[in-house]
């Protein structure tokens, strides 16, 4: 979104990562598409608010069905356009089903409330804000689709999702989807085009009332600081640099077996990603003879197999990015194996820099690469740990209760596991401290983001 070039592509060629086909070519949105798009919307959402709780609710079940009914189809649209393992691409069409599905109950159960006040009462109502923009990422684009789409759609807005230019497919088949299911047209709409295009009109377009971001740090601000002109309201959903830290007390076996886990997912393209990995001085060396055996067994290739548990990286030139942090000479500990030939390929890769102001352990790298660090103590591990403008996820290994809720509290992130990688379940509220974002997703709190808070006092004179 750094500004319009002076010509514009007009479809963009969608390209398997892992075999560099081109699988499809999509139309690109133009900034007048963005117009005639929020037109709809606009026109659209006094009908879509004043629907009944139960009506609008049941539509978002039956897009839930709809969903679940194709999540073979969209699995395997993930596979091809984003690389995806096929276990991976199911488990992400069954959370996006889950999620509308979740998010179903909520225009049933909202709840003002009544404050007593001299000569009457105040009351509260959750008032939907209009036009909401969704601006999804590459990295996970089913997901997190959903995660900006329903509770909006819930709360009684209407959508308009930019799916990213490198994996619009998903995104197009649920618009699809949502208008087979009974929600209304206009309602749900998918807008594929570029960020300096599409997104940027989107963003400016004083129709629409607020934008849920997902994506960079940097594009981030930028969207903050173009909202901030008409006071858009926004949800950031940034980067993150997170720590995954083993106490000597842990259990290493296991700690060392789902390290992989926690960074090479999704070939290490996740926010989420606990890419710092603080190892007690203790056991440094022991956890690192248990690590190199779990990185090896990375089992890396044909997205289409069950067997396969990372795939490709997105791009080419995102193979050449996450490349420059791993340069001849670097201190790489041990590799992984990744598929020589066609496709975007790069082994998970294991460093053990010199100092926590090596680039690539202060730095997000988006891919499967991670770092390695003693500590020396709990102080130490949190002050590493703290070491970063970011601030999304982390883990903390130890057996014992009151360190795992001491460092728990004390690392300054938004999502934290105790021995465990888990950061996001669609029940329970997700989002990142200082440049990691702002607002919360998924959850009881998501709907907090898409409604204003009215206050309407009733007074008690009986004489009118």
């Amino acid at each position: 979104m750094a500004g319009a070039p002076s010509q514009q592509p007009t479809q963009q060629h969608v390209i398997d990562p892992a075999t560099e086909e081109a699988i499809a070519a999509v139309p690109l949105a133009s900034a007048e598409e963005v117009d005639a798009a929020v037109a709809r919307a606009r026109a659209a959402f006094p009908a879509w608010r004043a629907l009944a709780p139960g009506d609008r609710a049941r539509i978002l079940r039956a897009f839930a069905d709809r969903i679940d009914a194709h999540r073979a189809e969209l699995a395997d649209l993930e596979v091809r356009n984003a690389g995806h393992p096929v276990g991976q691409a199911r488990g992400e069409a069954a959370m996006v089903r889950d999620v509308f599905e979740y998010f179903a109950g909520a225009p049933e159960r909202p709840s003002g409330r009544q404050i007593p006040v001299p000569g009457g009462w105040s009351v509260t109502f959750a008032e939907p804000l209009g036009v909401v923009g969704v601006i999804v990422p590459w990295n996970f684009p089913m997901p997190i689709l959903s995660w900006g789409a329903a509770p909006a759609l819930a709360a009684g807005n209407t959508v308009i999702v930019k799916p990213a230019e490198l994996t619009p497919l998903t995104a197009i088949r649920l618009g699809e989807l949502a208008l087979e299911a009974g929600v209304p047209e206009g309602v749900l709409q998918v807008l594929p085009g570029t960020g300096p295009v599409a997104g940027e009109a989107l963003v400016r377009h004083p129709g629409v009332a607020k934008i849920a971001f997902t994506g960079s740090t940097a594009v981030g601000k930028r969207i903050m600081a173009l909202c901030a002109g008409d006071l858009k309201r926004v949800t950031l959903e940034l980067g993150g640099k997170s720590a995954n830290i083993v106490f000597a007390d842990a259990d290493l076996e296991k700690a060392a077996a789902t390290a992989p886990y926690g960074v090479f997912d999704n070939a290490g393209q996740d926010c989420c990603a606990r890419s710092r990995l603080l190892v007690q001085r203790s056991v440094f060396d022991r956890f690192m003879e248990l690590l190199e055996p779990a990185v090896k067994g990375v089992v890396v290739g044909d997205p289409h197999s069950p067997a396969t548990e990372m795939g490709p990286l997105i791009s080419a030139e995102h193979r050449e990015k996450v490349a420059s942090y791993v340069p001849d000479g670097a201190p790489v500990a041990f590799r992984g194996s990744a598929p020589s030939g066609r496709g975007f390929w790069f082994p998970p890769t294991v460093l053990t820099p010199s100092s926590a102001d090596d680039r690539a352990f202060t730095e997000e790298i988006f891919g499967p690469v991670v770092s390695v660090l003693p500590f020396e103590d709990e102080a130490d591990a949190v002050r590493i740990a703290d070491g970063t403008a970011f601030g999304l996820a982390g883990s903390v290994w130890t057996r014992d209760v009151g360190r795992a809720l001491r460092v728990s509290r004390a690392v300054t992130a938004g999502n934290l596991s105790v021995n465990s990688h888990s950061a996001v379940r669609y029940w329970t509220p997700f989002g990142g401290f200082k440049q990691s974002g702002i607002g919360r997703e998924l959850g009881p709190d998501a709907l907090d983001a898409f409604t204003d808070t009215k206050t309407v006092f009733i007074s008690d004179d009986s004489r009118g």
